[in-house]
């Protein structure tokens, strides 16, 4: 009767084990294309990546780089103290995006721009997405809000 306990016991760990490596599999597979991961213009400029690769470009739009374009396409230059990447997005841009103010897009990068599919910009006066400060801060070129 032990052994037959013994056994029992063996299969049912192994058969969680199994599980539980399907399910992993499973969630990482259905992830794939949720996960996009975030580059400054000068990680771009230094090893640019795949066109096939979707990801998140943040910085500064560079001051008087903004041109509109037919119907609701817009190209803009988009900065962290360091290098630029040219950004065209066909849509509708946010309400507070504004020259020299931070922004994220995400998109694609093909033939040397950046090809976003979507613009986030700040929600406030003193809002700046952690990753585009990080960035300016590596540059160097990140200035403290003002507290008042």
């Amino acid at each position: 009767m032990k052994g037959l306990k013994k056994k029992r016991r063996v299969q049912v760990i192994l058969l969680a084990a199994v599980a539980l490596v399907i399910s992993t599999g499973l969630i990482g597979y259905a992830m794939r294309d949720g996960i996009n991961f975030f580059r400054s213009p000068t990680q771009i400029v230094a090893e640019p990546p795949a066109e096939t690769e979707t990801f998140r470009l943040g910085g500064l739009v560079e001051e008087g780089s903004i041109v509109r374009g037919q119907g609701e396409v817009v190209s803009f230059n988009v900065t962290d103290g360091g290098e630029t990447v040219r950004v065209t997005y066909a849509g509708v841009l946010p309400d507070l995006f504004a020259e020299n103010q931070g922004m994220i897009g995400t998109g694609r990068y093909v033939n040397g721009v950046f090809e976003a599919s979507e613009i986030l910009a700040k929600h406030d006066e003193t809002y700046m997405p952690r990753e585009v400060v990080d960035a300016l801060k590596e540059q160097g070129v990140y200035q403290e809000p003002d507290g008042s």
